[in-house]
């Protein structure tokens, strides 16, 4: 059985979802001007490898999905350890930050690692 079910495709779009949802939840929710910073710069990021990206959704194709997949694990586990480096925050946010996290890790470790053929 592949544990790599989530095609190319579908974690782009979860990417860009997820560049959408950074910036927005912790100005919609009023979180700690830190919290925001770090969520800026983790949605900056990841918009940035995204549209790298040698995937469907990618502009300019030059960085592999195995190290696009890297990139996102390297920042779920980030996002697991913040509560650990923001103790201002309420528990609540947290408790955010950690599942922001655990979605990123579940994602890189069950989307494939090659697209179908790319045209060009």
């Amino acid at each position: 059985m592949n544990l790599r079910f989530v095609p190319t495709k579908a974690h782009g779009v979860l990417d860009y979802l997820s560049v959408a949802t950074l910036l927005a939840a912790p100005r919609a929710l009023g979180w700690g001007p830190r919290t925001t910073k770090l969520l800026t710069g983790a949605a900056a990021g990841t918009l940035v490898y995204s549209l790298l990206t040698r995937y469907e959704l990618g502009l300019k194709k030059v960085l592999p999905m195995p190290g696009h997949l890297a990139l996102d694990a390297a920042g779920g586990a980030l996002f697991c350890a913040a509560p650990m480096l923001l103790p201002e925050e309420d528990g609540s946010v947290g408790a955010a930050l950690i599942g922001f996290g655990l979605f990123e890790i579940g994602a890189a470790l069950a989307t494939r690692t090659q697209p179908p053929a790319l045209p060009g």
